[in-house]
């Protein structure tokens, strides 16, 4: 027997978007998930024809796997694709909600099924296994060792921070970039030709601008926003411009806004509240970051940053309590940890801002992307042999602590981009000290 709805006036949106799941089952997302390597989009640089893991996956030879990339970028298909294509069983946990016992089970039911379908060991594929504490972590070494399974993680977040080395040691670890504007297109284009529901809706794509934004380039979230847009629309002909998409998604949010969904939207509105120097805004997103469950070292990772992109050197001390709150938070856990973060947060929103290190290192690299290799001085080599001091490496070197205060005035960089100057002091008290330190010391060459 169907539940029943009661429908309000107004309310005919959300009652369609119900009873659509209700018989659909499966959002879009997963119902144009693809099967097969040859339907992957993107990523060719892994599964492409020269793919690092092309001939591996058709071979069926996988090792144990760590797959890092932003969200919605196919980590999830690709493990199931690598199963499919290799025949081997397919076991998968998500970090989230799974604990050592759970584990160990799934450790179970694949050691159990080792020989049933395949000579081949199983996969088992955890999701965001930065989430995983140490001891579950543990828990999956000695199967990952004697070959029991096949272990395929996945992440969004840095596996040399997350991922335990000995753990990290025993896999590949596989970088997935960021869809790119023509991916997306491609993704949307597919999923209206492919997927049952929406080619009965004769769907129009004029504009894709919105609905690529909107995603942040999630193609998770920007399928389900295709199919929220369509589900919405009264006419079974459906023509998409950007400024209904923008209509409909600021009508109906909620529908689409599930918890996590709004990760980046909302760290970013706190990260610019601590550059902003607003300790109140800064406050209320962290508490809505807690409130949903957040990682709490995503969130005092992410101040580590800002506390050297936004304070800088207009506050060293800055990124020593950041850092030791990040410390102090991966030991402590929540509920405590939340008056941790608002004290590091509070303390970097009312801290003096300078971004000069962040630019400085920005444009050093932009010259090197600009210049490239260009050779070392002479004097600044290393000479550890007697043919490389023949050649002159090291030679007329002046070791600064042999002169006066420490000091003194020679050429550090290349001859072509010597008049070059990265860093700029910022507008603030400890960095008008560092500009005068530095007109002072190289008289002229640093005029700022």
């Amino acid at each position: 027997m169907k539940p029943s709805y009661r429908i309000l006036a107004g309310q005919k949106i959300v009652y369609r978007f119900i009873s659509y799941f209700y018989t659909m089952n499966e959002p879009l997302a997963e119902r144009v998930r693809p099967k097969q390597l040859e339907d992957f989009v993107s990523q060719d640089h892994l599964v492409g024809p020269r793919g690092a893991l092309t001939k591996q996956i058709k071979k069926g030879m996988i090792p144990s796997l760590i797959f890092w990339g932003p969200p919605g970028t196919g980590k999830t298909s690709l493990a199931q694709i690598i199963a499919l294509e290799s025949k081997r069983p397919f076991f998968a946990l998500s970090a989230i909600n799974s604990g050592v016992k759970d584990v160990r089970e799934v450790i179970e039911k694949a050691r159990k099924s080792d020989g049933l379908f395949t000579t081949q060991n199983p996969i088992l594929f955890i999701d965001e296994i930065h989430r995983f504490s140490k001891s579950q972590q543990d828990s999956l070494l000695a199967a990952v060792e004697k070959g029991w399974v096949t272990l395929i993680g996945a992440t969004t977040e840095n596996p040399s921070f997350e991922v335990i080395p000995a753990l990290l040691s025993r896999c590949q670890v596989y970088v997935l970039n960021a869809f790119e504007r023509k991916d997306l297109e491609h993704l949307l284009e597919r999923a209206i030709k492919m997927d049952a529901f929406l080619k009965a809706r004769k769907i129009q794509l004029k504009e894709t601008e919105a609905l690529i934004r909107l995603s942040g380039g999630d193609a998770r979230k920007l399928l389900n926003i295709l199919e929220l847009i369509v589900i919405s629309e009264d006419s079974k002909k459906v023509l998409i411009t950007d400024k209904m998409v923008l209509e409909k998604v600021q009508k109906n949010t909620v529908l689409y806004d599930k918890t996590g969904e709004q990760h980046y939207d909302i760290i970013s509105a706190f990260i610019k509240s601590i550059r902003g120097s607003d300790p109140n805004a800064t406050v209320y997103w962290l508490a809505r970051m807690i409130e949903g469950g957040e990682d709490i070292k995503f969130i005092a990772r992410r101040m580590v940053i800002s506390a050297s992109e936004d304070i800088g050197l207009a506050n060293p001390t800055a990124l020593v309590i950041a850092n030791a709150t990040f410390q102090a938070v991966s030991s402590v856990g929540y509920p405590e940890a939340r008056i941790i973060l608002s004290q590091c947060a509070v303390y970097l929103a009312t801290s003096p801002k300078s971004n000069a290190s962040y630019l400085a290192i920005k444009n050093a690299q932009e010259m090197v992307k600009k210049t490239g290799d260009l050779s070392v001085p002479l004097p600044l080599r290393n000479a550890p042999t007697k043919l490389m001091k023949d050649l002159g490496y090291g030679e007329a070197y002046q070791y600064a602590h042999d002169y006066d205060q420490n000091f003194v005035d020679m050429e550090y960089l290349p001859e072509e981009i010597s008049a070059e100057v990265f860093y700029q002091p910022g507008d603030n008290k400890r960095e008008e000290a560092i500009r005068k330190f530095l007109e002072a010391r190289w008289k002229g060459k640093y005029d700022y």
